[in-house]
């Protein structure tokens, strides 16, 4: 497996890429979808106190982008800065997402660098002009094989008919890297997964790779070729050199040498042969490290047909932020889709959700027992008297949870399977506080009765302390909000500087501090404000 980029003084940074996204439309749900997994994945390294990347951006060239900026009547540079200043970075703040950069395939400190790229390519022999004569589907930005189409010569993603390409171009040697490739995935069975898109790309290349058209000649809105400037560089070798000029390649070795190669590139499944066969033989020609993984999710599913514009199932995230709210559009996606599968979104699944898990388990919880604290302890967190049985149920539960959560989310990027195991915590917690029943206890005014008040309370708020840290990188703001309610930062400091490491690490919540019932956390759903 390639390792983290590092330096001799032995920084190094984990390095999270999502796709560059096409400009033709706004985002959708299959955006974002994406790039909240890779913020909460980065998040989540960050929490474990790692130096961390995380790069995201706007893929501006290619015969896609040209036609949609022709059919609004404006060039392609003015349609790809009104989308992403109007659209693609309002909706990342939007849903939080804490990107170190945001690379757009038109800056300067990108195209100079492609053109180098491949101008050393080129220089190695690895290039050579031919002809292309073959179908091209200009929504994939992809030249297809006869054998990909569906009937009636239609590209099998997106449903339209590709059209007949005859072209002089220049290639790139790609079938020559095929027993490189296979020999690379036999040594690194992680680099491509889930295990289904592994083996997916293995019987790929197994079958064979023909040289790759690396250039267009019948537009002119990319890259020029440096060496033959009526050609400009194919969109897809253009987008995919991003992820190395984004963090210095050709421009800062400082930064480049603490940062590549990527540790894991995230990619929807149907851009997956780009990632895993194109984009690591164009490595290896140039004599650059492979990144660590790349991760292909599934598509997410609307009445059976992948989401999509074109395919008229594209749902705006704001629609659904609005009523919901941002945290729990974060939250939702990934624990209700296992990730690296499809999934189906619905309306009722997401109320469903909201409900039973977000509503009524974690923020009633945490309702409650701020409640109850500010009722009994005149909201000051009380000194606890011994742990007990059901007590030291909860610590090891806690242990459980975070181990877990954090083998997970942080490693397997399994991100459903974590929450569910921090959620199943907090299901514990409140099934503590059925059983101990803290109201009754109440009752009991001896100072026993109210030691082992006290003794609950406690225990309680210390595991609401233990899942704001578990939840922050998935929901920040409502767990911003907890951590508040608790009176957690004067004595502990900012949430962020929260290790996962010490999560587990029972009494960390020191007494006294002031707790407080705060705005509930997710309101009911006629009242839910985005």
């Amino acid at each position: 497996m390639a390792a983290t980029g590092s330096t001799a003084s032995g920084e190094s940074a984990f390095y999270v890429s999502t796709p560059i996204y096409y400009v033709n439309d706004a985002p959708h749900l299959g955006h974002a979808y994406t790039t909240v997994a890779g913020d909460v994945l980065t998040r989540w390294h960050r929490q474990r106190g790692e130096k961390v990347w995380y790069l995201t951006g706007t893929d501006e060239h290619g015969q896609k982008v040209m036609r949609t900026a022709e059919s609004h009547g404006v060039t392609p540079q003015e349609w790809a800065d009104k989308l992403v200043e109007e659209a693609w970075k309002p909706l990342w703040e939007h849903l939080q997402i804490a990107n170190d950069d945001f690379i757009r395939t038109t800056e300067e400190r990108h195209t100079r660098r492609v053109q180098e790229f491949v101008q050393d390519l080129y220089d190695k022999g690895e290039i050579y002009r031919g002809g292309y004569e073959g179908p091209y589907c200009v929504h994939c930005e992809e030249f297809k094989s006869p054998g990909e189409l569906l009937e009636g010569d239609l590209c099998p993603i997106h449903k339209k008919p590709i059209e007949w390409l005859q072209e002089e171009n220049y290639f790139f040697k790609l079938s020559e890297y095929g027993p490189r490739l296979l020999e690379f995935y036999e040594a690194n069975p992680d680099f491509v997964q889930p295990a289904s898109a592994r083996n997916e790309v293995v019987q790929f290349v197994r079958q064979g790779l023909q040289d790759l058209s690396i250039s267009r000649s019948t537009f002119d809105w990319g890259i020029p070729i440096p060496w033959d400037p009526k050609h400009v560089i194919y969109v897809w070798i253009d987008a995919l050199l991003n992820y190395a000029t984004a963090v210095g390649y050709g421009s800062d070795q400082a930064k480049f040498d603490t940062t590549w190669p990527a540790d894991v590139h995230l990619v929807g499944k149907d851009i997956l042969r780009f990632h895993a066969v194109i984009w690591p033989a164009m490595l290896m020609a140039n004599g650059l490290s492979l990144p660590g993984r790349v991760f292909a999710n599934g598509w997410l599913m609307v009445g059976g047909e992948k989401m999509s514009k074109s395919n008229l199932t594209g749902i705006s995230p704001r629609e659904l932020t609005e009523h919901f709210g941002v945290d729990a559009y974060r939250y939702y996606f990934l624990r209700a889709i296992p990730f690296g599968q499809d999934g189906s979104f619905s309306w009722e699944d997401f109320s469903a959700r909201y409900t039973s898990e977000l509503a009524n388990d974690f923020g009633n919880l945490a309702s409650r027992v701020a409640a109850m604290i500010g009722k009994y302890f005149d909201g000051t967190l009380p000194e606890p008297g011994d742990a007990g049985a059901a007590e030291q149920a909860i610590a090891e539960g806690l242990a459980t949870a975070t181990a877990q959560a954090d083998r997970l989310i942080g490693d397997n990027l399994d991100f459903s399977t974590g929450l569910g195991a921090i959620f199943d915590f907090v299901k514990q917690v409140n099934g503590y506080l059925s059983d101990q029943a803290p109201w009754k206890v109440a009752k009991d005014e001896s100072p026993e009765g109210q030691a082992r008040l006290a003794t609950i309370l406690y225990t309680a708020a210390e595991s609401l302390r233990a899942v704001a840290v578990l939840l922050n990188p998935v929901m920040p703001g409502t767990c911003e909000k907890l951590w508040a309610s608790l009176g957690a930062e004067p004595h502990l400091g900012p949430l962020a500087d929260q290790r996962i490491a010490d999560v587990a690490k029972w009494g960390r919540l020191p007494a006294g501090a002031s707790v407080v019932k705060g705005e509930i956390l997710f309101p009911r759903l006629d009242d839910a404000k985005s």
